[in-house]
């Protein structure tokens, strides 16, 4: 009797030890799964953040490009504003390289080709709509390249949720 006795406490023992470590595994297990969860939302919601504060730098970075290229057209194509002229085309520069540095982080950053693509039509565009001499055809321009940003706001608006 006495050896049964023991028998049964150390069976019970090594279930208890069994048990337990089946517990810590187990727990340890779904506690990874949730982290591992948890750091992938953080990581998609960051990407998203990073995603929505590019493209809408882009965005306001053509507006203003395109902008200073109406202005530029006018000055070019009306007597009277040499001086007006020359700050347009040095403040054209630079915005056209504000514009061109936040283009390459949407390029980076974009969740798909078709971001990209309007993303460079628009910046191709945009450049060319000072770079004509004909009233109609600069107003159409005008037009259009406001309607390729306009797309390229929904396109980024759809890529961000």
């Amino acid at each position: 009797m006495r050896c049964t006795c023991r028998v049964e406490a150390i069976a019970a023992s090594v279930i208890a030890v069994v048990g337990t470590l089946l517990g810590v595994t187990v727990t340890h297990y779904f506690q990874g799964r949730a982290l591992k969860r948890t750091e992938g939302f953080a990581r998609d919601e960051r990407l998203r953040q990073e995603r929505l504060q590019a493209y809408s730098a882009y965005a306001g970075a053509l507006v203003s490009y395109r902008r200073v290229l109406v202005a530029r057209w006018s000055y070019e194509h009306e007597p009277g504003h040499e001086d007006d002229n020359r700050a347009a085309q040095a403040r054209s520069d630079d915005l056209r390289s504000q514009a061109e540095q936040t283009l390459f982080r949407v390029e980076m950053l974009a969740g798909g080709d078709e971001i990209r693509r309007q993303a460079r039509e628009a910046f191709k565009k945009v450049s060319e709509v000072h770079k004509t001499d004909d009233a109609c055809e600069h107003r159409r321009r005008r037009a259009q390249t406001n309607a390729l940003i306009q797309s390229y706001v929904v396109a980024s608006r759809r890529d961000v949720g």
